[in-house]
């Protein structure tokens, strides 16, 4: 870019030229650290699908913690808070799903065996 200057006859200097080179800085991305957020946050909403969510929450916290050793690290670190917050919420749900399954089972043995000592 190159502004002329006129002189008003004050300053010594007769049509002073001035250059300003401007550096065109570059954004700096970091594709591992949003691909880590975007299955994160897939995952979060997919959490009914216990099989697929597993997978990928943990992709999502595998390339959130990759994308942490590199700048920017915002959405990594939200990634990695999303996948370690959801996969704790997932294991609670199957611990869940687990002792209800336990209690069918109990319940249908004691159907079986027509037992009166249930507390059914």
């Amino acid at each position: 870019m190159t502004i002329d200057v006129q002189n008003d006859g004050n300053n010594p200097q007769d049509g002073q030229q001035i250059i300003i080179n401007q550096i065109a800085s570059e954004q700096q991305s970091n594709g591992i650290g949003v691909a880590g957020f975007v299955l994160s946050l897939i995952a979060l909403f997919l959490i009914w699908v216990p099989v697929l969510g597993l997978i990928l929450w943990g992709l999502g916290l595998v390339f959130s913690l990759i994308g942490m050793f590199k700048t920017p690290r915002g959405l990594a670190i939200a990634g990695s808070f999303i996948s370690v917050i959801g996969f704790i919420g997932l294991m609670c749900m199957l611990v869940r799903a687990v002792r209800g399954l336990n209690a069918v089972i109990d319940f249908l043995g004691c159907l079986l065996t027509l037992n009166t000592n249930c507390n059914y």
